[in-house]
C-alpha cells in the first residue's frame, strides 16, 4: 500500500489540555484520512470528553511526559498498527487537516523526504519573540542537518519510514523534533522540503507550551553537541547556508 494515501498512512495528534480546539482538529482530519492516533499527555481538562466518541486510537499519559515522548509512543503505535509513515499536527488548531493532501502531494514528488509544513505564509503574524526564536532554531538546526531547513519547529510533518526507526533517540520534549530532523539528515540520508502553509497566531489558541527561550537554549546545547559530534564542522555549515532551503508549493485541493 502507498504510503503517500491518506486512507494508508496514520495521523499522530499529540495534546495537552487541548479541550478548546481538540474536537475541531480530529473531526476534519478524520474526513480525509481514517487511522487518528491521538496521544494525551495527561490532561487535567475536558480534552478526552471532548473526542471521547470518535473513532481515534488514544494512547493517555497518566501525567505530563512532554512532546516527545507523546510523539515516539504515537510512532511506535503507528509502527505497531503496520503504519510505514505518519503525518503529525499540534492539537491547539494551529495547524489544518487540508494542508495534509498537499504535504502528501510534496511526499510523492521527493520521496524518501520529510515534509514540513513551514509557516512561511503570513509570517508576520507570528508573535516577534517567537519568529526571533524559530529564525535561531532554523540557523542552528540546519547546520545540525548539514542542509537548509525551513521552518524547523513546525508541528505539522510527514515523516517516512526511515524517520520512524528513529524513535528511540535520546531526546525528550521539543528537542525530539530537532532531534529527529538532524539524526533522519545525517544517518539515513533523508532529504528535507517545506510545504509552505500560513502561520496563524490569532488568539484563539490557548497559551503555547513552548517556551522560546527555555527550548530554544535546550535545542541550540543538543545541535551543538550533534555538530561536533559529526565532525567536518565548517564543512557543515557552509552546506546548510549555502543555499536556500528545498520549498515545493503544491496546489490547494
Amino acid at each position: 500500500m502507498s504510503a503517500t494515501d491518506p486512507a494508508h498512512i496514520a495521523v499522530v495528534i499529540p495534546a495537552l489540555n487541548e479541550e478548546l480546539a481538540i474536537r475541531e482538529v480530529v473531526t476534519s482530519v478524520l474526513a480525509l484520512c481514517p487511522h487518528v492516533i491521538v496521544v494525551d499527555d495527561g490532561s487535567i481538562d475536558a480534552t478526552l470528553e471532548r473526542i471521547a466518541d470518535l473513532p481515534v486510537t488514544l494512547i493517555r499519559h497518566a501525567r505530563p511526559l512532554g512532546k516527545g515522548q507523546g510523539l515516539r509512543d504515537g510512532f511506535r503505535k503507528a509502527r505497531e498498527l503496520g503504519f510505514d509513515a505518519v503525518v503529525t499536527m499540534d492539537g491547539d488548531g494551529q495547524h489544518l487537516a487540508a494542508d495534509i493532501p498537499r504535504l502528501l502531494a510534496a511526499a510523492r514528488r521527493h520521496p524518501e523526504h520529510i515534509v514540513i509544513g513551514a509557516r512561511i505564509r503570513n509570517r508576520a503574524s507570528q508573535p516577534p519573540a517567537r519568529r526571533r526564536a524559530n529564525d535561531v532554531a532554523d540557523w542552528g538546526i540546519s547546520w545540525g542537518c548539514g542542509v537548509p531547513v525551513a521552518d524547523t519547529q513546525s508541528g505539522q510533518r510527514y515523516y517516512p519510514l526511515g524517520a520512524l526507526e528513529l524513535v528511540d533517540l535520546p531526546a525528550d520534549d521539543f528537542v525530539f523534533e530537532a532531534a529527529i530532523l538532524i539524526a533522519a539528515a545525517r544517518e539515513k540520508n533523508l532529504g528535507i522540503v517545506s510545504v509552505p502553509i500560513d502561520s496563524r497566531y490569532h488568539g484563539e489558541f490557548r497559551l503555547s507550551h513552548f517556551r522560546p527561550v527555555r527550548d530554544v537554549t535546550r535545542i541550540t546545547w543538543y545541535t551543538i553537541r550533534r555538530v561536533v559530534h559529526y565532525g567536518r564542522v565548517i564543512a557543515s555549515y557552509r552546506r546548510s547556508h549555502a543555499q536556500p532551503p528545498l520549498v515545493f508549493d503544491p496546489p490547494e485541493s
